[in-house]
């Protein structure tokens, strides 16, 4: 299909809006007091910093992947969704964000990885055998939290003690998210192994509502917030040291360290070349394919999303 320009800003003019947002990856528009609208753009984030290119097609995979996700998952948790009004938005209720993201993990990759090479055996204050290789499962899977870094920042690893010690969850709601992560961890394990895939690890991000009930917020079990492998020759490939074939962000990052870029001070952000965006894209569409079992279509375009979220906004219970 013939790409699109990808839509790296959207500047929505929506009929009750009262506060906008620019995340990483994200445009967060408030309505009133207690809706949100997200439209997933076409950037795209490594190392925490916003590269200068857009990928086609990748905020309506995300979109519409993380809406798939929500669906399959409400009966462990309440989520934020009301309705999809455009493959590349989603309105919902609004909920105050905790400021911690919960990372859970189950094979040890990327930063886990990255951190066990350079000599560290714990994560987040939880320890790790010794003797393990890249990409090998984990003895169970570890929640390792991280802080929610401002615009522009790193997000920095945080064990359950320093969340607790710091005050940033009350320890009963620190718990419901432990155990709301474990579960939906469980799910979508149990989703990707039905279509072929392996999730190794994950984020999931939680509010509080006016009304006091925690819920799940933002994305669920996408490329951006999650890592894939192909189940098929994994056992294979680690019995050989080879690398694992993966449908996830890291090759992003991979790409970006062999151009000596990890979003340190002081290092350039690289051009993506215009064959490797068609590759991100197309990895990005695969994706939703194989998780999702269902094709993938060309989205409506960017320019209907006014009308449509106006349109869903006016029929709102």
């Amino acid at each position: 299909m013939p790409s699109p320009s990808p839509l790296r800003y959207s500047e929505l003019k929506l009929p009750g809006q009262s506060h906008f947002y620019r995340g990483k990856v994200r445009d967060v528009y408030r309505i009133g007091e207690e809706l949100l609208v997200l439209v997933a753009t076409d950037r795209l984030s490594a190392f925490d910093v916003v590269l200068p290119q857009g990928i086609p097609y990748k905020g309506a995979v995300l979109n519409q992947m993380a809406n798939h996700f929500l669906d399959a998952t409400a009966d462990i948790v309440p989520n934020w969704k009301l309705t999809m009004p455009h493959p590349m938005a989603t309105l919902g209720r609004r909920a105050r964000p905790y400021p911690v993201e919960m990372v859970i993990r189950g094979y040890l990759a990327g930063h886990a990885w990255r951190e066990y090479r350079a000599g560290k055996r714990s994560i987040c204050g939880q320890a790790l055998p010794e003797g393990l290789h890249e990409n090998d499962p984990l003895p169970e899977p570890l929640i390792t939290p991280t802080t929610k870094a401002p615009q522009g920042g790193h997000d920095t690893d945080i064990s359950r003690e320093e969340i607790l010690a710091q005050g940033l969850v009350p320890e009963a709601e620190y718990a419901q998210l432990e155990s709301y992560t474990r579960r939906l961890f469980a799910r979508g394990q149990e989703m990707a192994a039905a279509r072929g895939l392996i999730l190794v690890d994950t984020k999931y991000e939680f509010g509080l509502t006016a009304k006091g009930e925690v819920i799940l917020i933002d994305e669920l079990h996408t490329p951006d917030s999650s890592r894939y492998f192909y189940r098929d020759g994994y056992e294979a490939r680690q019995k050989a040291g080879a690398p694992q074939e993966q449908l996830s962000k890291e090759f992003v990052r991979q790409w970006l360290i062999e151009q000596g870029f990890q979003g340190q001070a002081g290092q350039s952000i690289p051009t993506l070349p215009e064959a490797f965006i068609s590759r991100v894209s197309e990895r990005y569409r695969a994706l939703y394919e194989q998780i999702t079992g269902q094709e993938f279509f060309a989205p409506l375009q960017a320019a209907s999303l006014p009308a449509a979220i106006t349109e869903s906004l006016n029929h709102l219970p």
